[in-house]
């Protein structure tokens, strides 16, 4: 039997790539008067993309240029928005500004201050290595303003982790190799990441890491913990413990439902049904030693659950609670785990 063919996922570019792109347009414009029509940029693992121009204007001082961001097969939020860059000289260096649809930090703890337009440290190293390298093309100073604009911005980031972050009134320009990878975990757990650092700098004590929109909202709801606490753990708890070890936090709460809670409990670093599965055997033995119900013939947590009630969750938080503790190490870490159905009800919680 032949096996079937991979599909291979098409890559895309970061919003950084296309503010890079139409920065290097809109100076050609500025510098030497040639509205291009596709420009191509260098990328730092030597990718050469080459961008199609959706939007141009030009006045007397300043030229604005916009790309359409093309995220390939990855499902990014920012997939199709124009990323506008609008370029005019200063006398005083490279200053990045925050047009409509980018956000400003507002809290510490991201890379950058607060005050700061949302451009992050590498999309305003590509833009800035651009401008250098116009101006000495056109024998110019390398002194730029640079405002980049998201239309539909703020719509768009409120399906963005940046409210939790504390980015106000719009999207990041973000990527540190230009290049989007469908479906990248490193994408996610960089932001995980950043959730810990926010909450690190505002002294936050408890944050709570959840495998879903509704273990979130209960466990929000049982601690009265604000927006930027809660982080979007997703199925990644070996990403979120992992870093946790080495930027510990005084309490930390785990949520889902059963079936990742089960994976958790018995050791899995990543709860996404492709890469681990509930071993059906080892939890028969945990609901023996505690004489519970026989479960051997169920074929899902869920199932099990029915089948043992309340009890069982307990059981499986007190192992997910075991497991936490292993991985956080000998941090100080305060933890507990909670156990909800799908209903948003606690059917089981171990501290």
């Amino acid at each position: 039997m032949r096996n079937k063919p991979s599909i291979r996922l098409k890559r895309g570019w970061t919003t950084g790539a296309c503010a890079t792109a139409a920065t290097k347009a809109a100076l050609y414009s500025l510098w030497a008067g040639v509205k291009v029509e596709v420009i191509s940029i260098t990328l730092p693992k030597g990718e050469k993309p080459t961008f199609k121009i959706s939007f141009f204007e030009k006045k007397e001082n300043w030229v604005e240029v916009g790309i359409i961001k093309d995220a390939g097969d990855d499902p990014d939020v920012t997939h199709g928005a124009l990323i506008k860059v609008k370029v005019e000289e200063t006398e005083s260096g490279i200053i990045f500004s925050a047009g409509p649809g980018v956000g400003t930090v507002t809290k510490p703890g991201l890379p950058i201050s607060v005050g700061e337009p949302a451009i992050n440290p590498m999309p305003r190293k590509f833009i800035s290595e651009i401008i250098e390298e116009m101006a000495q093309r056109f024998n110019r100073k390398p002194a730029i303003k640079v405002t980049i604009s998201i239309p539909n911005g703020v719509k768009i980031a409120k399906n963005t982790w940046n409210s939790r972050l504390g980015i106000k009134n719009g999207l990041s320009i973000l990527g540190t190799t230009g290049v989007v990878r469908p479906f990248s975990c490193a994408a996610w757990i960089a932001s995980i990441h950043r959730g810990i650092d926010v909450a690190i700098a505002t002294k936050e004590h408890h944050v709570a890491g959840c495998t879903g929109s509704t273990s979130e909202a209960v466990v929000q709801a049982l601690y009265g913990l604000p927006k930027h606490a809660m982080l979007d753990m997703g199925d990644f708890s070996g990403g979120l413990l992992k870093y946790l070890r080495r930027h510990p936090v005084p309490k930390l709460t785990i949520g889902g439902g059963i079936g990742k809670m089960t994976k958790l409990a018995q050791g899995a670093r990543d709860l996404h049904s492709k890469r681990s599965q509930v071993d059906f055997s080892t939890l028969n033995e945990w609901a023996k030693e505690r004489n519970l119900s026989d479960i051997s013939h169920a074929n899902t947590a869920l199932e099990a659950l029915e089948i043992c009630g309340p009890d069982l969750a307990v059981l499986v938080a007190q192992k997910a609670l075991e497991c936490v503790y292993h991985q956080i190490g000998d941090t100080a870490i305060c933890c507990d785990v909670v156990v909800v159905d799908r209903a948003g009800n606690i059917v089981g919680k171990a501290s």
